[in-house]
């Protein structure tokens, strides 16, 4: 056990650890904070999309996968009030760039290297279930092949 943690924060620590570890590697950078921001920033992009049910559902099905700090990090700032938001393609770019300040020409590259972490991280089916509520434009940006 630590001195500092107690064994159950630990262990939400190295799970979020993991995942922001995969994270950069898909954008193609160490820098952690970015990892940390675009990984916040598609999680809430996919969130607020959705109706209060399917976001709710895809978090409840995530807590053996999504790491505590993650799932944390996913209902941070949530207002099902006023979900979902109708957005389009321009408009998923948009509120990714504004919240990740990566520039609207790394998101056809970053957006879907970041759903590829997630899609290896969770149970098959979970990912795809939540992607198909999404507009056909931004799902085809999510799922795009990553080079």
């Amino acid at each position: 056990m630590s001195a500092t943690h107690p064994p159950d924060f630990e262990h939400a620590i190295h799970t979020a650890d993991l995942w922001l570890k995969a994270t950069p590697e898909a954008p193609g950078t160490d820098d952690r904070h970015l990892a940390h921001r675009v990984l916040r920033t598609w999680l809430h992009t996919l969130r607020d999309r959705l109706t209060v049910d399917v976001a709710a559902h895809f978090a409840a099905q995530l807590p053996a996968q999504l790491p505590d700090l993650l799932r944390g990090a996913y209902y941070d700032g949530w207002d099902p009030s006023v979900v979902p938001v109708k957005y389009d393609r321009e408009g998923y770019i948009n509120r990714f760039v504004q919240e990740t300040k990566v520039t609207a020409e790394e998101v056809p590259r970053t957006a879907p290297a970041v759903a590829v972490v997630v899609h290896e991280h969770v149970s098959p089916g979970q990912l795809e279930a939540a992607l198909n509520q999404l507009p056909h434009d931004i799902r085809a940006l999510l799922l795009q092949p990553t080079a």
